[in-house]
């Protein structure tokens, strides 16, 4: 059985984003999926699912929010062995305890190489991006509230759908993953 994390792109960020996290966990379990549970009110969930087919996953939750919230949602999936090679892979962990100032948008697909250089940080923004795959790290010494570099602009640079999440909640997701 494999375990999953799900990130639902701009839930609960206001507007008519709303989703209750005992009833996003309900339509997982609904869907077939395995020791689900949910990490904080920001559409993050874990699961165990014997299907590896990425594709067939996400139809299966899309299917389930949609019946549930009449609505689509971007859903982005990355599994344990992801997670963990995306912790490896992070560029700034030598540059930056301070994990507040550490953030990934993960991305749902990968936009190619050739993408780094449209993701340069605008005049007088401190932060920097790397793109590696489909995940895209991101420093920002100033603090997220104050940067540029949001997940809009991310998004904007690449032309892929993505969310991000901070360094904690990373680390987070992927010991919930790992349990």
């Amino acid at each position: 059985m494999t375990r999953y994390v799900a990130l639902l792109r701009a839930v609960n960020i206001g507007g008519g984003s709303s989703m209750v996290m005992t009833e996003l966990k309900e339509v997982f379990v609904s869907c077939g999926f395995d020791g689900v549970a949910t990490y904080i009110q920001s559409g993050n969930v874990v699961f165990g699912c014997p299907e590896t087919d990425e594709v067939a996953i996400l139809a299966e939750i899309d299917r389930g929010i949609k019946q549930r919230w009449g609505r689509d949602v971007p859903v982005l999936l990355r599994s344990l062995d992801e997670l963990d090679a995306m912790i490896a892979a992070n560029p700034y962990l030598d540059v930056q305890t301070d994990h507040t100032k550490l953030l990934v948008t993960m991305l749902s697909g990968d936009p190619g190489a050739d993408k780094q250089a449209a993701l340069a940080a605008p005049p007088g923004e401190s932060g920097t991006l790397t793109l590696l795959g489909r995940d895209v790290f991101v420093h920002v010494p100033d603090g997220y509230g104050r940067s540029k570099l949001s997940n809009a602009f991310v998004e904007k640079k690449t032309g892929v759908v993505g969310t991000t999440r901070n360094w904690r909640s990373v680390l987070k997701l992927r010991d919930m993953a790992a349990a």
